[in-house]
């Protein structure tokens, strides 16, 4: 019986990967947009406290951090080069899970590393994945593999 539901499931369900994939980054890139927007905001002070965590050229890595996670909010939500930003965005979460969050355990009511860890999930899904049909990478590069 499972075996001739399973493979109907599959096909049925199978449909949805373009949205999920749209929905997805879009969540993602929003979730992107308000640390950016504040990091900008006080660029000076964020390269203060990049220094008291003992991140080298806290003053570059700060620009850095602020210029890749506001493109990967533009690039995302457009799904252009999604697998590209993908990758410079894992390091960002890395290296934020290892300098922030890591001391505060998993749990993200605790500042953990629960919500920069999914963001990487979600980010290695698009680096493998692609972008999806609904996605300027599609319309420009044609059908991922």
């Amino acid at each position: 019986m499972i075996t001739h539901i399973y493979p109907r499931a599959k096909d049925i369900l199978s449909n949805g990967q373009d949205i999920s994939l749209l929905f997805a980054r879009v969540v993602l890139a929003y979730g992107f947009y308000t640390p950016a927007m504040s990091k900008w905001a006080d660029i000076h002070a964020v390269a203060e406290w990049f220094g008291t965590l003992g991140i080298p050229f806290p003053a570059l890595n700060a620009y850095l951090a602020a210029s890749t996670e506001l493109l990967g909010v533009v690039l995302l939500t457009l799904g252009l080069l999604t697998r590209l930003i993908s990758l410079p965005l894992i390091v960002v979460m890395i290296v934020a899970i290892i300098t922030v969050h890591l001391p505060h355990g998993f749990p993200a009511g605790e500042n953990g590393f629960e919500i920069p860890l999914y963001y990487m999930l979600f980010l290695s899904i698009f680096a493998s994945f692609g972008a999806g049909k609904f996605s300027l990478d599609h319309l420009i590069f044609g059908k991922e593999k």
